[in-house]
């Protein structure tokens, strides 16, 4: 089965033909899931702020996300997020396939750390290394669906997460240039790393709305805003679909390792 996670404006998947709406009880507590299929392929599915976006960043429980997918039987999550750009070099309304994570603090909304392992001497405790936390195996397929479809896009860039639910200082921004960041959301930094923690391969794929504070002289205009956000709405679901279509869950493999105690 195949995890999808989508944020803002994406709450639903048109070309999800939907089986069974459940709520998972996880360690963690509960989580929304969609079951179904898109082009004869099993899909979990997640709405990670809700059918109505009732849930900022900050009220969503990452843990019990992707636990629920884990225990539904997913082997790669692909995520999506609209952005704010960080790199003045690049356009607005174009797809980003991240290869590397900027997320020094590693904490949860409620200031715990970002972490599935709680207990101390847990069986399954683990340091989780990796060169990248999103799967090679996965973007190279999201990058030749982009190209066939003739999708605006990076291959490659650095994700960085912000908390939310406040934007970010121009202050703030510099820091994160100079940390070479291509472009910032408030939400994926825990999923990666949950995910990575579960050993379940995961891809998130970035949407550019606006320039982050002070990476444009002036603000993006409310009608580009609105007009990307409308794109991406369009353009995101075809990058799902025809990415999935193209994944062999045979070829997965999980990049990153798990430093476990006997």
């Amino acid at each position: 089965m195949i995890g999808v996670i989508t944020g803002s404006g994406l709450y639903k998947l048109k070309d999800l033909e939907l089986k069974e709406e459940k709520t998972i009880t996880t360690p963690f507590g509960e989580a929304e899931v969609s079951l179904g299929s898109i082009d004869g392929k099993d899909v979990a599915f997640i709405a990670r702020h809700g059918r109505n976006h009732e849930l900022l960043p900050n009220m969503i429980n990452y843990r019990a996300n992707i636990f629920a997918l884990k225990e539904t039987g997913v082997c790669a999550i692909i995520a999506t997020s609209v952005m704010g750009v960080v790199d003045r070099l690049l356009g607005l309304g174009r797809v980003i396939l991240f290869d590397d994570l900027y997320f020094p603090e590693n904490r949860l909304p409620n200031g715990e750390i970002c972490t599935m392992f709680t207990a101390p001497g847990g069986p399954e405790r683990a340091h989780y290394i990796f060169s990248s936390p999103f799967s090679s195996y996965i973007r190279g397929l999201a990058a030749k669906a982009a190209a066939d479809l003739n999708i605006n896009h990076l291959d490659g860039g650095t994700y960085g997460h912000v908390n939310g639910p406040r934007f970010n200082s121009k202050a703030e921004i510099r820091s994160l240039q100079s940390a070479r960041v291509t472009a910032i959301s408030q939400t994926c930094g825990p999923e990666a790393v949950l995910s990575g923690e579960l050993e379940i391969p995961y891809q998130l794929i970035g949407f550019g709305v606006d320039y982050a504070n002070g990476v444009s002289p002036k603000p993006t205009p409310i009608e580009v805003l609105d007009s990307n956000l409308s794109l991406a709405a369009t353009v995101l679901p075809k990058l799902i679909k025809h990415t999935i279509q193209s994944l062999n869950l045979d070829e997965i493999g999980f990049d990153g390792i798990l430093y476990k105690f006997e």
